[in-house]
């Protein structure tokens, strides 16, 4: 079973379902999204559309109701097509931890979702992620996906995988394989048993290569569509694995064990 393992709801859904078909794809781990550019059609609308999530993060736009609307989302998506779509529920990091509880009893509970993320963080901010790791291992280890792309920097990894190690029962997926910084986060990989290799958007093909080459059972293939494209990412681990069954690992088998599916 081929697996992406990182995609986010786009409008209509119908357009992903498609994109999977023509892609050979059987399987998405869908994240929800707070704006939406696939519906841009010029470079103008697609910064507007961009310029809808700053406003969000800066508290412009009120954070909670569009969360919780890209939940909706999400629910609905999954619920439309349940044998194609699986479900990884994002929670907001300024809660208290009440607040948190509860938001994760309602990811974990009435959203059925099987991992917790996507989070895009600061540099400086990776210890926000503390109670998230707390409830996670509550919750029967969850999954927790984690951007590690600008604008972490090499610090704010490093702590990352310090607070994975703290949490040993708690699976941390490290997307974008940490972008620049792909050697080091391959490196801390080899020595975390709990971390994970996400490859969208890959800085390199020799990070790719070398992900699949040293760790064939932590490497996820993903694409963050509709950010990258799931059939050229597929494309590139079928040429960079070293054998069948690594590939059909990456494509699918590491992501269906993490998740028991």
């Amino acid at each position: 079973m081929i697996i992406d393992s990182h995609a986010h709801v786009v409008l209509p859904v119908e357009k992903h379902i498609e994109m999977m078909d023509s892609s050979g794809i059987d399987k998405t781990i869908l994240f929800s999204t707070l704006v939406h550019p696939e519906k841009s059609e010029s470079y103008d609308e697609f910064i507007q559309e961009m310029d809808v999530l700053n406003q969000i993060l800066n508290n412009e736009i009120n954070p909670l109701e569009a969360r919780v609307k890209a939940l909706e989302e999400l629910r609905d998506a999954i619920a439309k097509y349940p044998d194609r779509f699986i479900g990884f529920g994002s929670v907001p990091l300024l809660s208290s931890s009440g607040e948190l509880h509860d938001w994760v009893e309602k990811i974990v509970k009435d959203y059925k979702m099987k991992g917790l993320g996507e989070f895009t963080l600061g540099s400086g901010q990776i210890k926000m992620l503390e109670p998230v790791f707390q409830a996670a291992s509550d919750y029967n280890s969850f999954p927790i996906w984690v951007h590690t792309f600008h604008p972490l920097n090499l610090n704010d990894i490093q702590e990352l995988f310090a607070l994975t190690r703290k949490y040993p029962t708690v699976p941390v997926i490290y997307g974008h394989l940490g972008g620049i910084h792909w050697q080091q986060v391959i490196a801390l990989t080899k020595e975390t048993k709990n971390a994970y290799l996400d490859i969208s958007a890959f800085y390199t093909t020799y990070a790719l290569s070398l992900a699949i080459k040293e760790l064939p059972e932590k490497t996820l293939f993903s694409s963050d569509f509709p950010y990258g494209d799931p059939f050229l990412n597929k494309l590139a681990v079928e040429r960079h694995a070293s054998s069948e069954e690594v590939v059909q690992r990456v494509l699918g088998g590491n992501i269906a064990n993490l998740l028991k599916i």
